[in-house]
């Protein structure tokens, strides 16, 4: 499993939010973000290997969510067409869970363990 992982619940419907495009960046200092990785939630609306084992070190990192398709894919309208979560990583021995409570008008997150 990666040391960064998600998970997306849709707390409109109660459910876990399938399919969601998830981007995971890293800023490069000077010279802006760069892509790690990226996937798409499964059923129980998670992604487990978004970084490959062993590459998390201490830096910013950025989740971004392309909420657009998800609700798109629904026929819901929504507000927000993407949500970028960055945070910081200062312990690269830990694992870093960030979850996504979703709503076509709104969002949280936090850090999860």
């Amino acid at each position: 499993m990666s040391a960064i992982t998600t998970h997306v619940l849709d707390i409109s419907i109660g459910k876990p939010a399938a399919g969601v495009p998830v981007v995971l960046d890293v800023e490069d200092v000077g010279t802006g973000w760069r892509k790690l990785g990226r996937g798409q939630t499964d059923k129980d609306g998670r992604i487990r290997d978004l970084l490959a084992e062993g590459a998390l070190v201490e830096g910013t990192y950025r989740l971004t969510f392309d909420t657009h398709t998800y609700f798109a894919d629904r026929k819901v309208l929504a507000l927000y067409p993407q949500v970028s979560v960055v945070f910081s990583v200062r312990e690269s021995d830990r694992d870093y869970h960030i979850p996504l409570l979703l709503s076509p008008f709104g969002y949280s997150t936090y850090r999860g363990s």
